[in-house]
């Protein structure tokens, strides 16, 4: 008998622990509106990579776009692969033309940490849906969005109040904001910032299909977590090893760990400091051995592929 009364307070320990802060906004086992532990419904996204870090996601009709990472026009990575630039990459106003042909309902702009081959170009990314006449919003860490880019948003003529998700504060670890049919929720990444606050991945629903974007990170054992409570369908991970973020192994464990069906290799090739082309095929390679379910989309900059899962 006393034994059944044990087991019922850990059981009653444990429900209690999982909705309790960590120090820094991280949470033990958060419990997030809008992310079901059940799979994600089939849909499809359009995927084009544009070199580095740098994704961008849209519905088959373009009516809902999104950014993971914002360095554009000034993006190096894709002279190790010998791609010119078409113009809507290639400058500001190419890139307002190509989104007012576009003409979505709605620009999410997702912004994982500060360093410049993230951040490089985000404020003109954010002008540029505005002068398209496009609602635009972006969203990230809470103490990045609220106090360490305030000022630099008010420098290009940008509202946070009206600009950020959450009214300027978008979100802490497990939060979850809405721009019209996009839904996001911040996890966390290991990996260094320039002004200290900490960097992050993104859950992303968009088209019925849910997004893992690693960001900038290590392996680390919370993937699993994610992976479980998240339940995403297509990951981004950073394979670029080197002295920043995990390697083509590493990132094959991490498509492991989180669960998804279908990967593309990002963050390498567009410096010095980082593997070169070869590293999405070895990506490949080492995801054919440790997790031999998924498929890999090895791309290179300004290639599209359209993913239904």
């Amino acid at each position: 008998m006393r034994r059944s009364h044990d087991v019922a307070d850990l059981m009653d320990r444990r429900a209690l622990l999982q909705g309790m802060a960590l120090p820094g906004g991280l949470a033990l086992c958060p419990r997030i509106a809008g992310a079901q532990a059940g799979a994600a419904k089939t849909g499809t996204v359009m995927v084009r990579w544009l070199g580095g870090g740098v994704v961008e996601l849209a519905t088959p009709d373009y009516k809902q776009m999104a950014y993971i990472d914002a360095w554009i026009w000034n993006n190096a990575g894709w002279t190790r692969f010998n791609v010119p630039k078409p113009p809507e990459y290639a400058a500001k106003d190419g890139f307002v033309q190509y989104v007012k042909a576009k003409s979505p309902q709605a620009v999410l702009v997702l912004l994982t940490h500060d360093h410049g081959d993230h951040i490089g170009d985000y404020f003109e990314m954010l002008q540029a849906p505005n002068a398209a006449g496009v609602p635009v919003k972006t969203a990230g860490q809470s103490d990045l969005m609220r106090k360490g880019l305030v000022p630099e948003y008010k420098n290009a003529g940008l509202d946070p109040a009206q600009i950020v998700l959450n009214g300027g504060g978008s979100m802490t670890f497990g939060g979850t904001c809405k721009h019209d049919d996009m839904t996001v929720n911040l996890v966390p990444a290991v990996h260094s910032t320039l002004a200290g606050y900490p960097a992050a991945g993104f859950i992303l629903e968009i088209g019925g299909v849910r997004v893992y974007a690693s960001g900038d990170t290590d392996l680390f054992g919370d993937m699993k977590m994610i992976g479980e409570r998240y339940r995403p369908q297509l990951g981004f991970f950073c394979v670029g090893d080197g002295p920043y973020t995990m390697g083509p192994q590493d990132a094959a464990r991490a498509c492991q760990m989180t669960g998804v069906s279908h990967a593309v290799p990002v963050h390498y090739a567009h410096n010095a400091q980082v593997m070169g082309v070869q590293a999405g095929e070895e990506f490949r390679r080492a995801v054919s051995t440790i997790a031999p379910s998924v498929t890999v989309h090895v791309m290179k900059p300004g290639d599209s592929i359209q993913v239904t899962a």
